[in-house]
């Protein structure tokens, strides 16, 4: 009998959808010393890993592991995470944001309420250059639904080769100044690695020429006085953040207060019970066979 201990904000409704899905040889446990599957968000189990002598298998609920792949914590486990159900979200984000400032969506909410008939021009989001870095599952997946609506889709990753036929032409990261002296648009999509630390900072945004910035990968990925540097500087023309280094950001941070910088609470992708579910389930009848289990997590990479 393998023994499942779930460590999660929603602790409530994986218990139920456990129950439900009467997975065999497979029963939920509440002691840390008889679990040997945990279903966690890597932040609340990361502190509590040395409490669990029996684990062999953890699977996140978070597509984000950067909390569990730190040097010093144990890696004498399998480790898998959440992938496939996030590029949609993203991209709703991300096109929403795009819409709502081209097209004046929140200006004209604000004339309605005042009675005001005043037309602004706009323009159409076609032909526009957005660079995404990180050609993955969540990049390829903007890029394609980006592509629909008639952007230059730009792709940015370690190697600089084609990931997808979504992105129009690729760069490495060491070619980042290319990349960004084209942008319009920059899109982070990259996991907390070593390589993608501080990757957005003065010298890399020096490059841009006015572009609007999402970051909706890891909160690493901007150096946070560099991006204060490039919107000051005129580099970049407002700042779309929904992931930080600390979180939640502390009230005295500098960019509650920025005009040109729009906040949101780490919202842009949730985790769904029932999607974690259905990865959890098939990973879980590997398991029992002794099989490899999907999205396994590769420490030494972060993701």
């Amino acid at each position: 009998m393998h023994q499942v201990l779930i460590v999660s904000r929603q602790h409530r409704t994986y218990r139920d959808l456990l129950a439900k899905a009467a997975l065999p040889d497979l029963s939920i446990t509440d002691d840390p010393q008889q679990a040997t599957i945990i279903l966690a968000d890597p932040p609340r189990i990361a502190s509590q890993l040395g409490d669990y002598p029996q684990l062999k298998w953890l699977q996140s609920t978070f597509a984000g592991v950067d909390a569990l792949t730190k040097p010093a914590l144990r890696r004498d486990y399998c480790l898998t995470n959440v992938r496939g159900y996030f590029g949609q979200l993203i991209s709703e984000y991300v096109l929403g944001f795009l819409i709502d400032r081209f097209r004046h969506i929140s200006h004209y909410q604000q004339l309605h309420h005042q009675q005001q008939w005043q037309p602004q021009p706009y323009r159409s989001l076609a032909d526009l250059k957005m660079v995404i870095l990180g050609t993955g599952s969540i990049g390829a997946h903007l890029a394609q639904a980006c592509q629909a609506l008639g952007l230059d889709v730009i792709g940015v990753n370690r190697s600089g080769h084609a990931a997808s036929p979504a992105f129009n032409r690729n760069y490495s990261y060491n070619q980042l100044s290319d990349a960004f002296s084209e942008a319009d648009i920059i899109v982070s999509t990259l996991p907390a690695t070593d390589n993608t630390n501080d990757i957005l900072n003065t010298d890399s945004l020096s490059y841009c020429q006015g572009a609007l910035l999402f970051n909706v990968g890891r909160g690493n990925a901007i150096c946070e006085h560099g991006l204060l540097t490039a919107i000051n500087n005129g580099a970049i023309a407002h700042a779309y953040l929904d992931v930080f280094k600390q979180e939640p950001l502390p009230p005295a941070h500098p960019f509650w207060g920025h005009s040109q910088i729009t906040i949101t609470p780490h919202i842009a992708a949730e985790s769904f019970p029932d999607q974690v579910m259905t990865i959890f389930t098939k990973n879980y009848h590997q398991y029992r066979q002794q099989l490899p289990l999907e999205y396994q997590v590769d420490f030494d990479q972060g993701y």
